[in-house]
């Protein structure tokens, strides 16, 4: 084993600690060998200090910490060998590719496109801040195509970070680039109100647009709009920018505006004021409600160019609404990855369903239904009247065993949850590790390590590694149910389907006890202190915030609330879920106020992005957690009920 172990890149001492974890099994709990790794943590920022470590830790499993961070200091100054050195003793390693990920960013900072250039080939799964830095890194090399699968990126007004905003910043330069792609990037960013930015790109295709002007405009953006010139292309850039900023502050007033503001202008800049107001509109519906107005406008616009954003607004605007030819128009305006998607196959076949095109549609709930258990998949399911029973219990072998404990990658991992270290580290091997087993299909060794997780009560990390098999499967650890007793009694005592409050606790924490959001919400099912005060005080018990921290008063408190919200929310579990992660008063205000409206339909226009995923993934896992409990046949739509009215208040 110590000879595997070598090949296998692991030193003798490496082999000592991983021979003692397989002869103990999961019982033991720490390394002696690797206790070094939390004294050389705590002086990380001093290179004298860490020579110590790097020397006494060389053979550890754990060895190249201290070296990393010694590299870490001062890394923009770093020479691009040093780092090269690193990454190639340790190769396919998580901090490996921490390091090079993060020197490429430093030197994309310092414009040194040449200095980052040697270790693009060590970053394999990069973030989006360090794509966009290796693109920069290719496009000012001498690869010219690098830019051409980040057009779009042009079009973005989203938040994003600072090596995106360099890369934009190089489009804009870039041949791949034409007049009119420079154009709409322009007026997206008036639009955006990015006043500084509309300047440059202005300038960059020779329109004088002034900033003085974009600032007199955005004091009084009504008064300009009534008196308007509409003679040049400057003029039609501050038309824009007057009716998104008369939007933004006024969606009613904008929306009246918009048909003065189009007159007398050209074709494209008609339907881009359109656009204007459809995607203001479309983006502050917790502000400003759902307006049919705003999908009529995203119709009108059509014809102009969509970025992806863009795009999946007016799709959600036209799921709300049930106008399912303009959803057809929405997917069809998206990009090629963009329609492949589960979500937007699901919904052109919704829309091929409701159009009287069964046939088409029940050919892509087929493949949909065939191909995962997700949400999405679920619903193609339902649509075809199939039951889900799937509970597949695939057991690691001695050998996938054995291979876990040879793997360096799970190794490390286990060894920092081992000591305790910060979760930083320990998540970030862990979630290496899988994706190298991922990558090599290898689901034996993800089904070990989800196992020995499980058995360790990490289940976040095992469900982590669980989700992602793609031949073998083991439902149990995918959807594990710790305290189980006191989930189904506290569930019972408020007539709560425990499936359900398994999904959500599944979703909210993955069953960290200790879990912290960063709004206050604690323990396993995240309750707030606010809400735990409210259930105290219902329940006739002191508030004592301590007791958060219990697991039996979290479930307890956790269930009280799921089911009063359920009964405020006329017992729908879909609202109840949406009102338990944004709050029942806004879970509410988005329900229909005319008639019934279809809960998917009403999950899809969800305006919180995290709140939507967040409903989509607890009414996934309830289904399979019926499944696990043993309620026999599920299906989602045993939780998809149609939304009723809002009840006026």
């Amino acid at each position: 084993m110590t000879k595997m172990m070598a090949q296998n890149g692991m030193g003798v001492g490496t082999a000592k600690n991983w021979l003692w974890l397989f002869l103990c099994g999961t019982a033991c709990t720490s390394y002696a060998d690797n206790q070094d790794f939390s004294q050389a943590l705590r002086v990380a920022n001093s290179s004298t200090a860490l020579d110590q470590y790097v020397f006494s830790m060389q053979n550890d499993v754990l060895g190249y910490y201290p070296e990393y961070w010694k590299l870490n200091q001062n890394l923009a100054f770093q020479p691009a060998a040093n780092i090269l050195n690193f990454v190639q003793r340790y190769p396919q390693s998580a901090m490996a590719e921490k390091l090079a990920s993060d020197f490429v960013e430093e030197k994309v900072k310092q414009a040194d496109f040449f200095g980052a250039q040697p270790l693009l080939p060590y970053i394999s799964n990069p973030d989006q801040a360090e794509t966009c830095a290796i693109a920069q890194v290719r496009a000012k090399t001498g690869d010219a195509l690098a830019l051409a699968e980040y057009q779009d990126l042009s079009l973005s007004t989203e938040s994003m970070p600072e090596s995106c905003m360099g890369l934009s910043r190089i489009l804009l330069q870039s041949p791949l680039m034409t007049t009119e792609d420079k154009k709409q990037r322009l007026w997206t960013q008036l639009r955006a109100g990015q006043t500084g930015q509309a300047v440059s790109t202005a300038q960059a295709i020779g329109l004088n647009v002034s900033l003085a002007q974009l600032n007199q405009i955005q004091q009084n953006p009504l008064g300009y709009l009534w008196s308007a010139p509409k003679n040049n292309e400057t003029d039609y850039a501050y038309l824009i920018f007057a009716l998104g900023r008369l939007a933004t502050n006024d969606l009613v007033t904008g929306l009246s505006s918009a048909n003065r503001a189009a007159e007398n202008t050209p074709p494209d800049v008609q339907k881009y004021l359109y656009r204007t107001v459809a995607y203001i509109g479309g983006t502050t519906v917790l502000k400003n409600n759902f307006n049919r107005i705003v999908l009529n406008y995203f119709n009108a616009s059509v014809g102009l160019a969509f970025s992806p954003e863009e795009a999946e607004i007016y799709a959600r605007q036209a799921i709300r609404f049930g106008s399912w030819q303009s959803v057809i128009r929405a997917i069809s305006s998206m990009n090629v990855m963009q329609q492949q998607e589960d979500r937007w196959q699901y919904w052109l076949a919704r829309s091929y369903e409701n159009s009287g095109n069964k046939p088409q549609a029940n050919a892509i709930y087929q493949r949909l239904a065939d191909q995962g258990d997700d949400y999405h998949n679920l619903l193609a399911q339902e649509h075809l009247g199939r039951k889900y029973n799937k509970l597949e219990q695939s057991q690691p072998t001695s050998n996938d065993i054995i291979r876990l404990n040879q793997d360096i990658n799970f190794n490390r991992a286990f060894t920092l949850k081992s000591i305790n270290a910060p979760a930083t580290y320990t998540n970030r091997e862990w979630n290496w590790a899988v994706r190298q087993s991922y990558l090599k299909h290898d689901d034996g060794l993800l089904l070990a390590a989800a196992q020995r997780a499980t058995q360790m009560g990490w289940y976040d990390r095992a469900i982590y590694a669980a989700d992602r098999t793609q031949n073998r499967h083991n439902y149990r650890l995918r959807y594990a149910t710790p305290h189980q007793d006191a989930v189904v009694a506290h569930s019972a005592n408020v007539t709560l389907d425990p499936a359900w409050a398994y999904g959500l606790m599944r979703q909210e924490s993955r069953f960290v006890t200790t879990a912290r959001s960063n709004v206050g919400a604690g323990g396993i099912m995240q309750v707030m202190p606010n809400t735990a005060k409210l259930v105290a005080r219902q329940m006739g018990e002191s508030y004592n915030p301590a007791a958060l921290t219990d697991m039996n008063t979290n479930v307890r408190y956790g269930t009280y609330y799921l089911s009063m919200i359920q009964g405020q929310l006329e017992g729908n579990a879909v609202l109840a879920t949406a009102g338990y992660n944004a709050g029942p008063n806004r879970a509410r205000r988005w329900q229909p106020t005319d008639q019934y409206l279809p809960a998917d339909q009403y999950v899809e226009s969800i305006p919180l992005n995290e709140t939507r995923n967040y409903v989509k993934n607890v009414m996934t896992n309830a289904t399979h957690y019926g499944v696990i409990l043993g309620q026999g046949l599920q299906d989602i739509g045993k939780w998809m009920r149609d939304i009723p009215t809002r009840a006026e208040q």
